[in-house]
């Protein structure tokens, strides 16, 4: 282990940790500090249902997903691939399997075993971990400044401090003002991945927390399938987070939801004709396509739904639902915006802070829920753990002299 000026990363994240990994491993004096009490408590939440690390499709495609930051982080993920990911979080005995959607999960369905095997490591690889403790900048002679312990000079640093949504995890965004002051520019943050505000009528709030399966959502030119949750808020789950990048400034709109994406209208009607036009609609919809009470419901919700099987078919393949508006930071899973793709180079390091890299949520960067979040942010991590290996040797030398 090297006796010269650490390496230091701010944020005990993914993206931290797995640069810690990277570095430590390379026989690098690493010190990660955490403002928290302890590491990765995002990530922890994110495992409670069930840590999607990452996705299995086809990486051309895969790559897709990340929209207009897709360029840029292209090279990154190609550096550091979903395979790869998988092999890393195998080797720390976090086994993994991928499900009938093509999404990546540790057999232990949750992200406490793969966390304390990574801290572990790191222990036995000399990282040495400091929570409590709030970067506030530099001092005026380049030290890093803390509000708990004294400033420290350090020979690299990694930011990897997240983004804004789930403040009280830790991301709150604070960093941004000591940046801004540094001349780095940050885009505005945004919820990313976020539930939506909607009035429900008293038929349709009954059923929050029960999920609409198998549906297709609409709006614009995007659709997509999965499902949705009702809340008594409004509505959330994968289905909309994806819809949301499009969605959040454009509010209020109209989005519309597929009750049988598997079938055409003209299927539906001629379902719908099969039953006795003397029964309820109620009646029919059970007994035609077996719709559950909830999209019944959903149906009633614009006004009386019609009964003649063509118009009927109509509406249940395009329900329409009024978004109000999108749930705060507070509550997004992830956040768009931050440090922008001009301030770092293609090293991840920040053009005006030489020898400080970024890493993570703090990159303008924001990608649909299904592993592709996590994937990106181990990926910057080793991106820039491995650029800040190549140069120290050079700094090692230099401090010889």
């Amino acid at each position: 282990m090297s006796n010269h000026a650490p390496i230091a990363i701010i944020g005990a994240g993914p993206a931290g940790l797995i640069a810690a990994d990277i570095l430590s491993a390379a026989g690098q004096r690493v010190i990660v500090f955490e403002r928290m009490p302890s590491a990765a408590r995002k990530f922890l939440m994110a495992g409670r249902g069930g840590l999607n690390l990452t996705h299995s499709e086809a990486f051309d495609r895969f790559a897709t997903r990340y929209a207009e930051a897709a360029p840029r982080l292209a090279p990154v993920l190609e550096a550091f691939t979903p395979s790869d990911l998988i092999a890393w979080a195998n080797a720390l005995g976090a086994e993994t399997f991928t499900g009938s959607s093509g999404r990546v999960f540790p057999r232990a369905m949750k992200a406490s075993p793969l966390l304390r095997a990574l801290l572990q490591r790191l222990n036995n690889q000399g990282v040495e971990l400091i929570t409590r403790t709030t970067w506030l900048g530099w001092t005026d002679d380049g030290a890093l400044q803390f509000a708990e312990q004294p400033p420290l000079h350090a020979a690299q640093t990694l930011l990897a401090l997240g983004g804004a949504s789930w403040p009280r995890l830790g991301s709150d965004g604070s960093w941004r003002k000591v940046l801004e002051a540094r001349g780095v520019s940050i885009a505005p943050f945004h919820p990313s991945n976020v539930g939506f505000n909607v009035t429900w009528s008293k038929h349709v709030k009954r059923f929050a927390g029960e999920p609409l399966k198998t549906i297709a959502m609409r709006y614009d030119e995007t659709e997509v399938r999965g499902e949705a949750i009702i809340t008594s808020y409004g509505i959330e789950g994968g289905g909309i987070y994806t819809l949301s990048a499009n969605l959040r400034s454009r509010t209020p709109a109209t989005i519309h939801i597929d009750l049988r994406p598997a079938l055409n209208a003209v299927e539906i009607e001629a379902k719908l004709a099969r039953t006795k036009t003397s029964d309820s609609i109620g009646s029919r919809l059970r007994k035609a396509l077996n719709l559950s009470p909830l999209a019944i419901a959903l149906l009633h919700e614009s006004g009386p739904p019609p009964r003649d099987p063509a118009a009927l078919a109509a509406h249940i393949k395009a329900v329409p639902i009024r978004i109000e508006s999108p749930r705060g930071l507070n509550r997004a899973i992830s956040s768009a915006g931050g440090v922008t793709w001009e301030s770092v180079d293609e090293s991840l390091q920040l053009k005006a802070l030489p020898g400080v890299y970024v890493a993570g949520e703090m990159l303008d960067w924001e990608a649909p829920t299904g592993g592709y979040l996590l994937q990106a942010s181990f990926a910057t991590g080793v991106y820039a753990a491995r650029a800040m290996l190549r140069k120290a040797p050079a700094l090692a030398a230099s401090a010889a002299r």
